[in-house]
């Protein structure tokens, strides 16, 4: 029996236009995404790195563009979140059934983004519809690291065959599956989270 889901923010709550960075960063000059480049985007997501080094980084690469043009293109790629999936999440947490927990890859300025888009009481509404809600560059540790999941199991003392976890990254849950949690690897182009209890019935029957 599903006692527990763990959901995915962007892709899954929010919607988000995965090429806009990329794009962005383009018109500043940007050729291709080195592996330097990489590695400090995971370290600005664990929290390793403030975001005034994040920025001053791309700054080295981009002479001509301001922070604000930097700050725009690393935003680009976050939307907004429909309301029907808020509603489908306060419902959720009203009725009581589930511990409901959020865990997600993300940075401090991707969370200013979306309070500014969504606003702060719609902001509020979502993240109060989670008994707890993880952000990696807090906890300082990110998916698809297995470390990620056990310190969720553990914290919450979950048994990971009562654990349902839903993500629309084909590696994030690999990961968790490979620790024995029940996975939804949602298709953001085809699937919403709201049909979660027809897509996943067999868990919930």
């Amino acid at each position: 029996m599903i006692k527990t889901i763990i959901f995915d923010f962007g892709g899954v709550f929010i919607d988000l236009n995965k090429e806009a960075t990329f794009i962005e960063l383009e018109r500043l000059g940007l050729s291709a995404l080195t592996k330097q480049m990489v590695d400090h985007n995971e370290r600005y997501e664990k929290g390793m790195i403030e975001t005034n080094e994040f920025i001053s980084f791309y700054k080295d690469h981009f002479s001509m563009a301001t922070d604000q043009l930097l700050i725009d293109a690393w935003n680009s790629i976050i939307l907004d979140i429909p309301e029907h999936r808020l509603k489908f999440i306060e419902d959720l947490k009203a009725k009581g059934r589930f511990q409901l927990i959020l865990l997600s890859n993300t940075n401090e300025l991707h969370m200013q983004k979306v309070i500014e888009n969504i606003g702060l009481t719609r902001y509020k509404k979502f993240k109060n519809s989670f008994h707890s809600f993880y952000l990696s560059h807090e906890i300082k540790m990110r998916k698809p690291d297995p470390e990620i999941f056990r310190y969720i199991l553990e914290s919450h003392d979950i048994k990971p065959n009562e654990c349902l976890f839903i993500d629309d990254t084909p590696s994030h849950t690999k990961s968790a599956s490979s620790l024995g949690i029940h996975t939804w690897n949602l298709d953001a182009d085809k699937e919403d989270i709201t049909s979660l209890f027809e897509v996943k019935k067999s868990l919930f029957n």
